[in-house]
């Protein structure tokens, strides 16, 4: 039976991840330090040990303490707009927390090294964005994940580590912390709407996206490492339709049935349209259109959740290291 190590299994990605392991008959451990994710959240057949990857130490002691076949690394601050206001902690939580795990998978002769990267390396004016263009990221979370990118293909070239590497984007579903203010614009319209507040957006509205339920891409990541094809790949996967904002935020208030005021906020730093090729991702996965879940179906299948379990409070971060330029929405 394999063993994996799922970091980030308490958060949204990393727990349906965690589930689809589970259920293919892995033992699966969960590191999380629970500042995005919930307790509630880890499936009970995991083994939990509550951490950080920036803890050299615990990292070393998991990798000693269990023989991992597989790493799938989740773990990530993904505030990218705030990356630009939290650049330390970026880099030591994104990069040099990966690196721990690098190290000690090298180390340890891991079989495969499951890292889910982003579209924000890629920049802006690539498009659509695909696997072989040069990535020219152009804020420091793209920055981190692109860095731990090249590590990888580095530490393969150097000592064998196999790796794959997911570029997804916009993912939403059930799971999601609907209560963090800077990330997961549909959980954040969700969420606004549940305690009867107006909608936020920043900018005019007309900036686009992609949006990718979870069930198009959580079962991939986690089977990935059972297909020769995608070993010591890079592959964008989620949703082909890219909408507007503004778009998204009728359909929200469509389907949850509330319907409230738009505050537009001054436009932030931020690339204004986004979507990427998966004439890759098609071809390893066999998928195709039909496949795919509509942005609709997947709204409805996330509200159905999120009206269950209800509204989240919103908390502010609190290490933010540069207040220049930082959005006025975002200070305390």
């Amino acid at each position: 039976m394999s063993i994996s190590l799922v970091t980030g299994g308490a958060g949204f990605i990393g727990t349906h991840v965690t589930n689809e392991l589970i259920k293919n008959g892995h033992t699966v451990i969960v590191l999380d330090d629970l500042s995005g994710g919930f307790e509630d959240n880890i499936n009970p057949a995991s083994k939990f040990i509550k951490g950080s990857i920036t803890d050299k130490d615990l990292i070393e002691k998991i990798f000693n303490n269990y023989q991992i076949d597989y790493v799938y690394h989740l773990a990530a601050y993904a505030a990218e707009g705030l990356s630009h206001f939290i650049r330390i902690f970026n880099y030591e939580n994104n990069l040099i927390g990966s690196i721990n795990l690098i190290n000690q998978s090298v180390i340890h002769k891991v079989k495969c090294f499951v890292f889910t990267s982003s579209i924000a390396v890629y920049g802006a004016g690539q498009l659509p964005m695909r696997e072989e263009l040069t990535p020219m990221p152009e804020d420091p979370y793209g920055i981190a994940k692109l860095a731990v990118e090249l590590d990888l293909k580095a530490a393969h070239e150097m000592f064998g580590l196999n790796y794959i590497i997911f570029r997804p984007h916009n993912v939403y579903g059930e799971y999601q912390n609907i209560g963090d203010r800077y990330r997961n614009v549909i959980g954040i319209f969700m969420n606004q709407l549940l305690q009867g507040k107006s909608l936020t957006i920043f900018g005019d509205g007309k900036q686009t996206r992609a949006f990718s339920y979870i069930d198009d891409v959580a079962p991939h990541i986690a089977n990935s490492i059972n297909i020769p094809d995608a070993c010591n790949e890079i592959i964008n996967i989620g949703g082909d339709n890219d909408y507007s904002v503004n778009e998204l935020a009728t359909i929200v208030m469509e389907i949850m049935n509330i319907n409230k005021d738009i505050n537009y906020q001054p436009a932030r730093n931020e690339v204004l349209h986004a979507y990427s090729d998966h004439s890759k991702a098609k071809r390893i996965f066999n998928l195709n259109e039909k496949n795919f879940v509509s942005l609709k179906e997947g709204i409805k299948k996330m509200a159905i959740w999120v009206n269950a379990v209800g509204s989240r409070s919103s908390s502010y971060f609190g290490e933010i290291e540069i207040e220049e330029k930082l959005p006025s929405i975002w200070v305390k």
